[in-house]
Parts: C-alpha cells; sequence; structure tokens
C-alpha cells in the first residue's frame, strides 16, 4: 500500500503562490479586451464589435505562440525539478525559434492583407473597414509578442512567476492609460477611435518586451543562450517537438472553432455579434481564476515527476482536478451575479441587450466545463506529457458536434441567437466525462526529463 501523503498546508500554499500571479498575469490580460470593449462601447457599438472581431487574429496567433510556450512550459517545469539549467536555456533558445517566425506571417497578414482577414468574420462593409484600419496598426505589436511571451514563460517555470505577473500588469496598465487617451482624443490629440485602441495596444507590447529585457538581464534569470541558438540537442528538439505538435493541434482546434463561432454569430448580424462580444469579454474575465489554477497544476505537477517522485506527483494531480469543480462553481456564480453590472454598463440596442441578457445565463453553465477542462487537460494531463487527449476530445466534441451544429443552426434552421449560441457552448460541458475517465487512466503519470 502506498504511504506517499500529501501534507496540505505546503501544498495549498505552493498552488496560491504560483496560481495567483498567473491569475493577476490573466487578468490584466483580459482587463484589455475589457476596457477596449468599455470604452469603444462609449463610443459607437459598431466600433466595440470590429475591434472584438479583429483582435480574433490575434487570437488565432495566440494558439500557434501558446503550442510553443505550453510545451516549453511542460518540458521546463520538469527540467526545472530536475535541477538542468543548461536544458532550459535550449527550450528558451526553440520557443524564440517558433515563434519568432509565426509573428512574423501574422505581422505580414495584417499589414497586407487586413480586408481579407476581417472578411472572415464579417459581411458588414463597416465592420471590415473598421477593423482593418486596426490590423494595420495593431500588427506591429503581433510582430513583438512572441518574444516577450517565451521570456514570460520560462520565468513562469522557474519560480519568478511574480516578476512575470508585474512585466504582464504594467503593460496592460500602459494599456489601459493609452487607451483612454487616444480613443478619446485627451490633451489635445485627435479622437482615434478603434485606431486608437492599436497604438495602445502596440506601445504597451513595446514596453512588456523591454522590461522582459531589462528584468531577464540579472545573473540569477534564465535567458537565451544566443550562442547555441542553432546548435540545439537533436534530442531535446525532438522532445520538444513531441510535446509541441499535438499541442498545436489542440491550440488550433480550439482557437479555429472558437474563432468560428465568433465568425457565425458574426454573420447573425450586428446585435447578436454586440452581445457575443461583450459576453466573451466577461468569459474571458472570469476565466482567469481557473487558468491561474490550470498553469500552476502543470508547474506543481511537472515538478514533482520531473524530479522522480511519481507518486506524489499523481496525487497532486487528483487533488488538483477536484479542486477543478470547485472554482467552476464559483465561476458559475460570479456570471450570474455580475450580468445585471455587465448589462448596464455598455450601451446597446434593446435586442442586442436581451440577447446579452441570456448569452450570461447560458455561459454561466458553460463555466463549469471551461474550469474543470483548464485545470484538468491544460495543468494536469499537460503537465505529465499527455497532451494528444487535448486533441481527440477538441476534435469529438467541438468539431464533430458544437461546430456543426451551430452551422445548421445558424444557415440551414435559421434558429434564433440564443439557440446558436448555446451550440457554440456545448463542447466544453460535454467533455467533463470523458475527461475524468483520462485521469483515472494515468498514463500523465510520467518523468519526461532524460
Amino acid at each position: 500500500m502506498d504511504k506517499t501523503m500529501i501534507d496540505n498546508k505546503a501544498f495549498y500554499k505552493n498552488l496560491i503562490t504560483i496560481a495567483l500571479p498567473i491569475a493577476l498575469q490573466s487578468l490584466m490580460l483580459a482587463l484589455v479586451a475589457a476596457c477596449d470593449a468599455l470604452m469603444l462601447g462609449r463610443v459607437a457599438q459598431i466600433q466595440m464589435t470590429a475591434v472584438s472581431l479583429a483582435t480574433q487574429i490575434q487570437f488565432v496567433q495566440n494558439m500557434f505562440l501558446s503550442s510553443a510556450t505550453a510545451a516549453g512550459a511542460i518540458l521546463g517545469a520538469q527540467y526545472w525539478g530536475k535541477g538542468d539549467k543548461k536544458a532550459l536555456e535550449n527550450i528558451f533558445n526553440i520557443m524564440l525559434l517558433f515563434c519568432g517566425i509565426v509573428s512574423v506571417l501574422f505581422f505580414l497578414a495584417c499589414e497586407f492583407s487586413p480586408q481579407v482577414l476581417m472578411g472572415i468574420f464579417a459581411a458588414d462593409k463597416d465592420l471590415i473597414r473598421i477593423g482593418s484600419d486596426y490590423l494595420r496598426i495593431a500588427g506591429w505589436s503581433y510582430l513583438i509578442t512572441g518574444v516577450s511571451q517565451c521570456y514570460l514563460t520560462i520565468m513562469k517555470v522557474t519560480e519568478r512567476v511574480k516578476a512575470g505577473a508585474a512585466i504582464s500588469s504594467a503593460a496592460v496598465v500602459i494599456n489601459i492609460i493609452f487607451n483612454a487617451v487616444f480613443i478619446f482624443g485627451m490633451f489635445g490629440l485627435p479622437r482615434m477611435e478603434a485606431r486608437g485602441a492599436a497604438i495602445s495596444t502596440t506601445i504597451a507590447r513595446i514596453c512588456e518586451l523591454a522590461l522582459c529585457l531589462f528584468i531577464s538581464a540579472k545573473p540569477s534569470y534564465i535567458r537565451p543562450a544566443l550562442s547555441r541558438l542553432f546548435k540545439i540537442p537533436k534530442e531535446l528538439f525532438f522532445d520538444f517537438m513531441k510535446q509541441c505538435l499535438p499541442l498545436m493541434g489542440g491550440c488550433l482546434c480550439w482557437g479555429v472553432g472558437f474563432t468560428s463561432y465568433t465568425a457565425i454569430m458574426g454573420h447573425m448580424g450586428v446585435d447578436a455579434a454586440a452581445a457575443n462580444s461583450i459576453a466573451a469579454v466577461v468569459r474571458d474575465l472570469v476565466c482567469c481564476m481557473c487558468n491561474g489554477i490550470g498553469s500552476a497544476a502543470g508547474i506543481i505537477v511537472g515538478n514533482e515527476l520531473g524530479a522522480g517522485r511519481l507518486e506524489l506527483g499523481k496525487k497532486y494531480g487528483l487533488k488538483l482536478k477536484n479542486i477543478s469543480f470547485v472554482i467552476g462553481f464559483i465561476s458559475t456564480a460570479i456570471v450570474l451575479a455580475v450580468t445585471p453590472i455587465v448589462v448596464g454598463g455598455v450601451i446597446l440596442t434593446d435586442q442586442a441587450r436581451e440577447y446579452l441578457i441570456w448569452m450570461m445565463v447560458i455561459m454561466s453553465f458553460y463555466m463549469i466545463g471551461r474550469c474543470v477542462n483548464t485545470v484538468t487537460i491544460n495543468g494536469v494531463l499537460d503537465g505529465g506529457g499527455d497532451t494528444i487527449f487535448d486533441l481527440y476530445s477538441l476534435v469529438v466534441c467541438m468539431w464533430m458536434i458544437a461546430i456543426p451544429l451551430a452551422l445548421c443552426g445558424a444557415f440551414v434552421f435559421h434558429w434564433s441567437p440564443l439557440a446558436v449560441y448555446a451550440c457554440t457552448c456545448l463542447d466544453e460541458v460535454g467533455k467533463i466525462p470523458w475527461v475524468m475517465l483520462r485521469v483515472k487512466k494515468y498514463k500523465w503519470v510520467r518523468d519526461l526529463t532524460r
């Protein structure tokens, strides 16, 4: 009989120490979208909706970046638990190369084909025009984001989560301040509206990268070994790709699926698109708590498995899985509680306001599945290298059930926007039983280090 015991006091202290800064970082990033929506919502509904649709391009870019940084975090957490700093430097190099290529490609697409990109998400000419203007400016921020995300990931897995959270928070504060200045035209500057939001985002990303470089210059921080940038050990590169490719498949399935939801709602009219945009901002804000717990779960489980303490890592994973349900029910209550505040906080048509109220109610149930899956799949399972399951579950639940239902509801059966929105929320709730079965197979209890 196994006698490995969890020190609950030490466990919760470690969880809170890691999760809170990451949750704060996630919250601060979500606040940028929230401020964009609120400020532009005070200008005009169409300005807010166009920017919300345009930022889906960055959302897709983040799916590629997230697959690389998540793979780096999985291997990095285990090698940090093992104490191998040279391997961490090499992992940093791999992430930089991957994220750099992705960032350049998205930058070029935003600069030279913004109308084509906006045409994916909207049919209205004014939405496409406003969104295109936004993308031409914001594209410069997409060029920088990939590099700073690599630095923030390494800080996270090497117990520098507070520094990473401070950098992200500073960038968000800068973004919000410049948002107000440029959107509304303060201090004698012209009123730029959507273009002002793009300028402030770009300035914030420049500041974020500068802070990453400055803080990482300290001797105790892990930095990329640029002298070995193209001399990465083959074994480590293949280990990285073994984690990255399933994650990329999962990220793309989820990211393209989510942007498909946005595109479907965007083609159901300006009112439905506006309500969906506000609901998405609330969702991202409320999900910050489960994002923090999920990232912490991957680091905690990965540290123990990489150090060879497999049984303790297994018990930590099961405990975190149970915690995910608690976070889910708390998130449901929060969504319902803030609904009156959100509905009264933006200028919407009567029809859009009615859509928003019921979307919030539907989303409150969706939050249970979202929290459980974020912590369990992206935290516990990924922490042990079981990255393929996320891809399987997304293909079945999202691409074979939720998206076909939403498409048929919108364009074949002509259902109400609320019924279509409910279809887009089915995938997370439907995955829960399958996820619980996968956890019990313990394929994630593995040491990935060499």
